[in-house]
């Protein structure tokens, strides 16, 4: 099993920068100060036990949910104080792989992975859609399934179109909720070698949001452990987990066997 303990070179640019942010639903205050930075070229981590505020994260990225208070700069721009259309570009630059896929099932292979590239990007001909929906088919082993139905696919398969299509408008930072969840084991492991894939030939700086402690230890750089609204554990996997926290350890038993 690859392990990412050695953390690669990895540029000083800060492309998510969180500072001291808070989040509540009524009384329930999800997120209790949060500080959290994505370095360029980096794939991080969040581990967290479900109800945790893990989405909740990153839908305050996306300025998709806006924080009682604290910071949160992407790419340079301060989310919490964009208008609509600057957070409309900003996520141009923002690919967000959903947990279920979300693709149109009215729509082919190629529909779906046209979709957000025709939607978004003007004057382009037949020829360069073809070869950008072909190149990111190419990325997810899939190109044999370009003409088909996503109810012909199998679960595995629609999360690679799923990334495929996250992967059209060549975002700078990708963030994954939960990749893996659903999958048998073998496919789980084609899904992490594609975030790592993603990484190594994109150059895409990533959070993945999971509780599978295999997808941590196989795809994380950094590894940062949410527990009571706030991150209690920061590092490599093995540093996370070099702890006699009985929280942590109670994470690790139950959820991972060597």
């Amino acid at each position: 099993m690859n392990n990412k303990s050695k953390k690669p070179a990895q540029s000083a640019e800060t492309v998510i920068e969180i500072e001291n942010l808070h989040v509540a639903f009524g009384d329930n205050e999800v997120l209790k100060g949060v500080d959290l930075s994505l370095q360029r070229g980096e794939n991080l981590v969040v581990l967290g036990r479900s109800g945790t505020g893990k989405s909740v994260l990153i839908k305050v990225i996306v300025g998709l949910l806006k924080p009682d208070s604290g910071r949160v700069v992407v790419l340079g721009q301060d989310v919490v104080d964009s208008n609509t259309t600057e957070l409309d570009q900003l996520r141009l630059k923002v690919g967000f792989s959903f947990q279920n896929s979300a693709l149109y099932d009215s729509m082919t292979v190629r529909e779906n992975l046209e979709f957000p590239l025709v939607r978004n990007v003007r004057n382009l001909s037949r020829a360069e859609i073809d070869r950008a929906v072909e190149e990111a088919l190419d990325d997810v082993g899939l190109k044999q399934a370009i003409n088909q139905m996503p109810s012909e696919l199998s679960g595995g398969q629609r999360k690679r179109i799923g990334i495929a299509r996250t992967l059209m408008l060549k975002p700078e930072i990708m963030l994954y909720d939960e990749p893996t969840a659903g999958l048998d084991p073998i496919t789980c492991t084609d899904i992490n070698n594609l975030i790592n894939d993603v990484q190594e030939r994109r150059g895409a700086s990533s959070i993945i949001i999971t509780h599978d402690l295999t997808c941590a230890k196989e795809v994380g750089d950094r590894v940062a452990m949410l527990f009571d609204g706030q991150f209690q554990r920061q590092g490599t996997f093995d540093e996370v987990f070099a702890t006699d926290d009985k929280r942590v350890q109670q994470f690790y038993h139950y959820n991972f066997t060597e």
